[in-house]
């Protein structure tokens, strides 16, 4: 026969209630207790909340989730699978993108077996940089359905946020290449650790001009920094020992100069406190400066106005061989330009910086070659965009300075050949950004 007992309170020693029922709600336990069921219970009616409990523990390889879970996802070295649970009313699931890589290496949402996500059975790919997604199983008709999404991942900011140029990456730093005029905005400078940049900044090339046997144009002047703070690289070794820039949570105007057109000079290119001088005309100064003109024509110095280290190199001097009369090659970033070494043979261009800012070699601030006012070839351009010299008979034009690397120009060999225009400068700004 079974016994019934009739209570409306039931409490412990000290007079707390530890169940208590009034009209049709039931308490349990008092404000600051812990209810806790015996070890190998069960509950049921009560559902869920609508959340998971989250795995702390990253995944980084294919796993099988678990209905009522929470994973952190990272597939920063791959991309990878999570399957689903098999599906039952009720089960909830969540993903997060834990490094921020989705959008390189994806994960994919697979279901299990024949369960559905969203009313189809195939997989689904998370490709969002930041992303999390809830899935709840809903009926054996649309199966898993997506009840959250979230592209938002908020996070201190403990790295540079900047916007401006065109933005590249390399592991875990972000190239801005400003190849025009533009603006670096900084959103947020990061921790006072990481609120540095390193930089690469190069002038416009100088022009040539189309007197006889013309001076080649130096090259742009070449400013680099360490790469202290973005990562080790090779480097010019005009950045050798120079330190990365501080930066705050502002917009810095960011010029790029252009090549100097026939007889000019380049103009400059500036970042933040950093200025590159323009490369010189044929026998002027400037970032690099301007071979001579034959004959005799004395050559430009190169690094004015003085920085260190030096941002450029002298010109060679001009020919005084006769016949045979030949400009002198322009100064680059890193050697100057030579004095033609004999009758009809004009000079080189002095060769300009190596960089790997940009995660490969590049080589930019060549000087330009001597033209040459005979039959005899132009002198050729230094590595790094420097132009090469004009030939005035049979007629051969002088090449400009490549474009964005600050190359100058080759010199004009003299009437019916022509000079040319130095090339533009460039700008790169590399910081770490997670």
């Amino acid at each position: 026969m079974a016994s019934t007992i009739k209570v409306n309170n039931i409490q412990n020693q000290c007079g707390a209630n530890i169940a208590n029922k009034c009209g049709s709600t039931i308490t349990l336990g008092a404000s600051g207790d812990t209810i806790t069921l015996a070890c190998g219970a069960s509950q049921t009616g009560f559902g869920r909340t609508g959340t998971v409990d989250w795995d702390t523990t990253a995944k980084t390889a294919s796993f099988t989730a678990v209905s009522g879970d929470g994973f952190f996802c990272n597939t920063t070295s791959s991309a990878f699978t999570a399957t689903l649970p098999a599906g039952s009313a009720g089960a909830i699931v969540s993903f997060a993108d834990y490094a921020g890589t989705w959008q390189t290496n994806n994960l994919t949402v697979a279901p299990n077996g024949t369960d559905k996500i969203g009313g189809v059975n195939a997989n689904v790919i998370l490709n969002t940089e930041g992303q999390s997604v809830t899935f709840v199983y809903v009926d054996d008709t649309q199966g898993w359905k997506n009840i959250q999404d979230s592209t938002s991942n908020e996070k201190g900011n403990a790295f540079i946020v900047a916007t401006g140029g065109t933005i590249t990456t390399c592991g875990n730093f972000k190239i801005h290449t400003f190849t025009s005029p533009g603006t670096f905005c900084i959103s947020s400078a990061g921790s006072p650790c990481n609120a540095n940049v390193d930089y690469l900044i190069v002038a416009g090339g100088g022009g040539s001009s189309n007197d006889n046997a013309s001076g080649g144009g130096g090259a742009g002047g070449y400013r680099e920094s360490s790469g202290a703070s973005s990562g080790c690289y090779t480097r010019s070794p005009l950045g050798a020992c120079v330190s990365a820039l501080p930066v705050t949570a502002q917009g810095y105007p960011v010029t790029v100069g252009g090549g100097g057109a026939l007889t000019a000079a380049g103009s400059n290119s500036v970042f933040s406190t950093i200025t590159s001088a323009g490369g010189a005309t044929r026998q002027a100064s400037g970032g690099s400066g301007g071979g001579g003109n034959g004959p005799g024509g004395s050559a430009g110095s190169g690094n004015t106005p003085p920085v260190s280290p030096p941002q450029g190199n002298n010109g060679g001097n001009g020919n005084t061989a006769s016949p045979g009369w030949t400009g002198g090659g322009g100064g680059g970033a890193t050697a100057v330009g030579t004095t033609g070494p004999g009758p009809n043979i004009a000079g080189v261009g002095g060769a300009g910086g190596t960089s790997c800012i940009t995660a490969s070699p590049v080589t930019r601030a060549g000087g330009g070659g001597g033209g040459n006012y005979w039959c005899g070839p132009g002198g050729a351009g230094g590595s790094g965009g420097g132009g090469t010299g004009a030939r005035r008979q049979p007629a051969i034009n002088a090449t400009a300075g490549t474009a964005n690397t600050g190359g100058g120009a080759g010199g004009g060999g003299g009437s019916p050949s022509v000079g040319a225009a130095g090339g533009s400068g460039i700008v790169i700004i590399r910081y770490k950004y997670q």
